[in-house]
């Protein structure tokens, strides 16, 4: 599975952002996708993921403020980030694989795309 996101950028704090990630190739083995994001010197953590059937895990930080979607039609899942924090400046990756809840081996990712909130 091949992953494309697009959508990062600068926003000023309290501002919005929406991320897209296009899957294309074995689209059949994804059963879930996802947004994870990693921020200087932290790890890669969950930001929001939804499987298929429409059931969605969100990162307490992000409830409320970010709302993941998913287009089966266009292969194509969305990040509307909402109230954004610099809190939120990371490098935001898109997953694809099976588990809303782990990642795993066989999981696949799209390259980063930057978002930076300023103060």
């Amino acid at each position: 599975v091949q992953l494309q996101a697009s959508g990062g950028g600068l926003v000023q704090a309290g501002g919005s952002l929406n991320l897209s990630c296009e899957a294309s190739g074995d689209i059949l083995s994804v059963n879930a996708m996802g947004w994870y994001r990693q921020a200087t010197g932290k790890q890669r953590e969950l930001v929001a993921a939804i499987t298929s059937g429409g059931r969605i895990n969100y990162a307490n930080s992000v409830k409320g403020r970010f709302t993941i979607s998913r287009d089966a039609a266009k292969n194509t899942v969305y990040l509307q980030m909402n109230s954004l924090t610099p809190e939120d400046t990371a490098v935001y990756y898109c997953k694809g694989g099976f588990s809303i809840w782990v990642t795993t081996d066989s999981d696949s990712w799209g390259q980063g795309t930057l978002v930076t909130v300023s103060s």
